[in-house]
């Protein structure tokens, strides 16, 4: 879980993106509802060593000085590993806002995130990320579902993460099926059974030539009279 909150992280640092349009409307005492940074289908490439670690898209991106927040539309990010050629960790949110100084996240509007490294699938309504305290949530009443490729899929009312515990909860009830592939593995094949061996009919008369032929006790016997 740690890889899924820790790649949110970095966008934070979407505001250095290029091709930007700037609001200078009136400075006022009252907060300003225009956003002061505007920036339309952005995609941004985080470069760790000349090697990819991260991509993310918007459809748009807006910076509110001020308030200190970042608000993204139709955000999505992939994590990469293996030097930038293999994505270890997806996900996507029809709306996330960013708290720029304390690194908060709050994910809406449908929310997806797939780590293949961790063999998990999260799908819930929304999520809150909280930086200091290293915790993800999804609210008291919101419904969460979780998926592995076994087969595993659970479903669960109010998930709170503790990242650095790597420990997970529900509030609420939880209910599914949970499929163990180590079971499955050593459990052992039942046998088959042995196909029955056809009888070959006996013939009548061969029936009678044997009853017929004296037995070798009784040979003996008519040789010593």
């Amino acid at each position: 879980m740690k890889k899924i909150v820790s790649v949110l992280l970095h966008i934070t640092i979407i505001s250095i993106f290029a091709a930007c349009t700037f609001d200078y409307g009136e400075s006022g005492s009252e907060e300003r509802e225009n956003p002061d940074l505007v920036m339309e289908n952005v995609e941004y490439v985080r470069i760790r060593s000349s090697d990819p670690i991260a991509r993310f898209k918007a459809e748009r991106a807006e910076r509110y000085e001020k308030q200190g927040v970042m608000k993204l539309h139709n955000f999505s990010f992939e994590q990469y590993g293996d030097k930038g050629t293999e994505v270890n960790a997806l996900g996507e949110a029809g709306y996330a806002s960013v708290i720029i100084e304390s690194g908060d996240i709050f994910m809406d509007n449908g929310v997806r995130i797939v780590v293949d490294s961790e063999d998990i699938i999260l799908e819930t309504k929304q999520l809150d990320w909280k930086d200091e305290a290293r915790t993800l949530a999804s609210g008291d009443q919101n419904e969460v579902n979780i998926y592995q490729k076994s087969g595993t899929h659970f479903i669960g009312i109010g998930l709170f993460v503790n990242a650095r515990n790597r420990t997970l909860d529900f509030s609420g009830n939880i209910h599914g099926t949970f499929v163990s592939e180590e079971e499955e593995e050593e459990k052992p094949p039942r046998p088959k059974a042995p196909p029955k061996r056809p009888q070959t009919p006996v013939d009548s008369d061969e029936k009678r030539s044997e009853s017929d032929e004296p037995d070798e006790e009784d040979e003996w016997e008519r040789q010593a009279k």
